[in-house]
């Protein structure tokens, strides 16, 4: 009897932990009962009916699929071989458990269906320079097919693009080609750039010569300029000074003709060939001629007295 009664204390406990089901917290419990989707188990500890119920649990991270290098012909029939990753994310525990059978094998063909379709509708160079639009189409055609499956498609990325070798060798040689025009065409404008330069520095050099020059010229015309207005300025003050000492002096007309002679002496000193002189120097000479005449006068009457 007692070790019936163990039996029995055993199969209830073991019963009892069968029930006993722990749920993380990036997973949820699908349970059913009797074959029959009964209810979802968050996380935490969930209690089934055991030999009743069954729980299949659900990882709803983020999650990775890989999908192998397969071999795509591009429009220009060029074999090229491409791999790619999937990033997806469970949104539907329910869905993706009645909906889809083998999601991660489904996932994989149906990323290299539309592998062959995408890259067949480009050339080889768009191919190859053209990944983001490959990746977000893959994307956009994935993620509204597995919509219905309960799984949200995050991201695709292509992680190679290997073209044949002997495609490979030529792309090399031709990149090697534009490189060498791009070198020679900097060469070039740099030799271009250099010489516009010398030639902006000779046409800056000879502006700002002839600039110097013409500024010299216009000080020196000033400084001849203010040399002679100075020069005039004195002899204008000069004459003004004789002029009014000898009006203050009261001087005659004998001696404005005596000063009008060493005028002259000064004017006729051997340097010019002609003298002209004043309108009004005519009635001065006539002083002159009358003072000799009286010296004269005087030479005979003393000639005439001995």
């Amino acid at each position: 009897m007692l070790i019936a009664l163990v039996i029995i204390i055993a199969f209830v406990f073991i019963f009892a932990m069968a029930g006993i089901k722990i749920i993380r917290p990036y997973e949820k419990g699908v349970v059913e009962r009797l074959g029959k989707f009964n209810r979802i188990g968050e996380s935490g500890l969930q209690f089934i009916i055991p030999l009743f119920e069954r729980m299949t649990k659900v990882d709803m991270r983020e999650q990775v699929i890989d999908v192998p290098p397969q071999e795509v012909i591009t429009n220009d029939n060029v074999v090229v071989s491409v791999d790619a990753i999937i990033y997806y994310q469970v949104t539907d525990a329910y869905m993706v458990l009645y909906n889809i059978s083998m999601f991660q094998d489904a996932a994989v063909k149906l990323a290299q269906t539309n592998l062959r379709n995408v890259i067949g509708e480009l050339e080889l160079d768009q191919t190859l320079t053209s990944r983001e639009m490959i990746n977000t189409k893959l994307r956009e055609v994935l993620d509204d097919a597995t919509d219905s499956w309960g799984v949200k498609v995050s991201r695709v990325e292509i992680k190679r693009i290997d073209p044949p070798q002997d495609i490979t060798d030529a792309m090399s040689r031709q990149m090697k080609s534009e490189r060498i025009k791009r070198a020679v065409i900097l060469e070039a404008q740099g030799i271009k750039e250099s010489e516009i330069t010398k030639a902006e520095g000779k046409k800056q050099a000879w502006i700002l010569d002839a600039q110097g020059k013409a500024e010299a010229v216009r000080l020196e015309a000033e400084a001849r300029k203010f040399q002679l207005s100075t020069e005039a300025e004195g002899q204008a003050e000069a004459i003004y000074k004789v002029f009014e000492s000898i009006h203050k002096g009261k001087a005659t007309d004998d001696v404005i003709a005596i000063k009008y002679l060493e005028a002259l002496k000064d004017i006729s000193n051997g340097k010019a060939s002609k003298i002209f002189l004043p309108l009004e120097a005519s009635g001065i000479l006539g002083s002159i001629g009358a003072i000799g005449e009286m010296f004269n006068k005087k030479e005979q009457e003393q000639k005439e007295e001995k």
